[in-house]
């Protein structure tokens, strides 16, 4: 095995094991824009910005990414989010 092939392995083994959460914010008829924008905010440190294209993606897509990384970290955000009424799941 050439040092090349030795090194995208090495890679590929190091991708696989550091691989990201992501919690799914899905769309509903309940919540209004403000209501998920104001959420999204406080639960997962969104600008009001990023807050608000999640928001418009959840509208006409029916879902969106809106928070990555460790497990430990996504739980309770989650948690919180699903104490707002919004529907959401780490995935």
């Amino acid at each position: 095995m050439s040092t090349r092939e030795q090194i995208s392995e090495a890679l590929l083994l190091e991708e696989e094991t550091v691989r990201q959460n992501e919690i799914v914010l899905f769309n509903d008829e309940v919540n209004t824009f403000d209501h998920v924008i104001d959420t999204l905010i406080s639960v997962c440190d969104h600008t009001p910005e990023q807050a608000e294209q999640c928001s418009l993606i959840v509208h006409y897509k029916g879902k969106c990414t809106v928070k990555t990384g460790d497990y430990k970290d996504l739980e309770p955000r989650c948690t919180s989010l699903l104490g707002a009424g919004l529907s959401a799941e780490i995935v």
